[in-house]
């Protein structure tokens, strides 16, 4: 195939209600061939600072806009993102190197979470509570009600530049915060198109900025008091780290995994295999819940493990504007030669690879591994890769404690028939969201969706992201005053 040439745009920067073209500008290139695909023009301190006075003056604004103005406006965007479908789509497939099925499906995704996002803005509710329990208390009830925290800062991660940012994004508009944005810097391009889109919705100036911003310049916003919410989705190591300098801020993190699958002896092995191959590849592996580790119980291990091979060698990998390619390149050749690194270190271990695991450039075919031992990197720390370890186990008890034998917690996968084993895992397993009858990547919009343990704090989802841009206030009331 090929590649239709398109005239690289040079984007600025979405300031208080106007687009900002000053500054040092950085080329954006393509992952696959390293072709610029856009020019994006850097914020700096001083934009930083008017973006904090923004946010202030447009809470003034916010903070009493009604339910039905925030709906009407997240309505908007999610309609402007689905007019802008293809836009997003090959804009997607330019900077992030995502095959455009996968692409189209995040936009869909990100029409969703706006939609969502514009039916909780109305249902932001709270309680009566009645407080005459002794008779001390005769006459007293409560009212308790959720109120906006203030401005927000959101960073994102460069995997999924639309849906994740849609994810800081919409739920901030739903709750009445204003929002400063830092976008991924190998990824901002699709940010700066949502800015356009929001734009044209009656959002108040600086309730919305977007700046591409230098770590050391967001470091200093993390741990600026005027804003009230750190909401941080990106590495375990970063994640940690901006947490401890965020001051009295309150702070969510979606940080990352290494998720298992467990597909037990009773389970529908065809399609458990089917479902891993999509779990562990899709976007080249680049997800935090994408499969990592699959346990399979020794039953069934050999024909799964061969319907597993199988599909892995079936995908179409190259041109992420392809409409055929189903893995194309990791974000960059550095991450490629990573993940490289961590096949050869298991091989020279023991490990051994039953498919793929060559590198060209920034591509790296689909690989599966299995015979390594735990501690070994392909097992015990974030692939972030198209590489996947099979591993057979004996019993569902040694299933679940190999599970756990992660510093991860986020989502895991469990492929059985059995119910008192679904809630033995659901009990047991210490992650934050047990799949049952699929893999650990599924993930619905509108469900709570983060991690314990090295996998992050709080939860996103747009009801649950909301209660986190949002604090409960109580009014206290003497009825039986005279």
């Amino acid at each position: 195939m090929v590649r239709a040439k398109t005239p690289a745009r040079t984007w600025g920067f979405f300031l208080d209600g106007s687009w900002v073209s000053e500054g040092e500008t950085v080329e954006m290139r393509s992952p696959f061939d390293g072709s610029v695909v856009g020019t994006v023009f850097q914020a700096a301190a001083t934009h930083a600072e008017v973006a904090v006075r923004a946010a202030q003056r447009a809470f003034e604004i916010t903070r009493k806009s009604a339910a039905y103005q925030r709906q009407q406006i997240l309505r908007q965007i999610s309609a402007g993102i689905q007019e802008h479908r293809e836009e997003f789509a090959r804009l997607m497939a330019l900077e992030a190197g995502k095959p455009l099925q996968a692409a189209r499906i995040e936009v869909d995704r990100a029409v969703l979470t706006f939609s969502v996002a514009a039916e909780e803005a109305t249902r932001i509710g709270g309680e009566w509570l009645p407080l005459d329990l002794q008779p001390s208390a005769a006459g007293r009830a409560g009212i308790v009600r959720r109120f906006a925290l203030g401005p927000i800062l959101g960073i994102t991660p460069f995997n999924f530049p639309l849906n994740l940012v849609s994810h800081k994004v919409a739920p901030a508009i739903a709750a009445g915060c204003p929002i400063v944005l830092k976008p991924a810097p190998q990824t901002p391009m699709c940010s700066l198109l949502l800015a356009e889109i929001v734009e044209q919705t009656g959002l108040p100036a600086g309730a919305f900025n977007v700046l591409p911003l230098a770590n050391t310049e967001a470091e200093r916003l993390v741990a600026d008091d005027r804003l009230k919410l750190l909401s941080f989705t990106g590495s375990v190591s970063v994640g940690w780290s901006l947490k401890a300098k965020a001051g009295k801020k309150k702070v969510v993190l979606e940080l990352g995994g290494n998720a298992a699958v467990i597909v037990h002896s009773d389970a529908e092995v065809d399609d458990a295999a089917r479902r891993c191959v999509q779990g562990g590849f899709s976007y080249a592996g680049q997800s935090c819940i994408s499969v990592q580790r699959i346990l399979v119980q020794h039953k069934i291990a050999s024909r799964f493990v061969d319907l597993f091979v199988d599909g892995v060698k079936k995908l179409k990998v190259g041109d992420p504007l392809d409409e055929a390619t189903e893995v194309g390149p990791m974000i960059n050749e550095g991450a490629a030669r990573r993940a490289d690194s961590w096949i050869a270190e298991a091989t020279a271990g023991g490990a051994k690879v039953l498919c793929g695991g060559k590198r060209n450039g920034s591509i790296l075919e689909p690989a599966v591994l299995t015979n390594t031992k735990p501690e070994m990197k392909v097992n015990c720390q974030e692939m972030f890769a198209p590489v996947v370890v099979v591993e057979i186990y004996r019993d569902f008890d040694e299933a679940i404690r190999r599970t756990n034998e992660s510093p991860y917690g986020l989502q895991a996968g469990v492929f059985t028939r059995d119910a008192k084993l679904l809630f033995q895992a659901f009990e047991e397993l210490e992650v934050g969201g047990v799949i049952a009858g699929d893999v650990s990547a599924f993930r619905m919009d509108s469900m709570p969706y983060g991690g314990i343990k090295d996998s992050g704090l709080g939860r996103e989802g747009l009801r649950y992201a909301i209660e986190e841009m949002t604090e409960p206030r109580l009014l206290v009331l003497n009825l039986a005053a005279p």
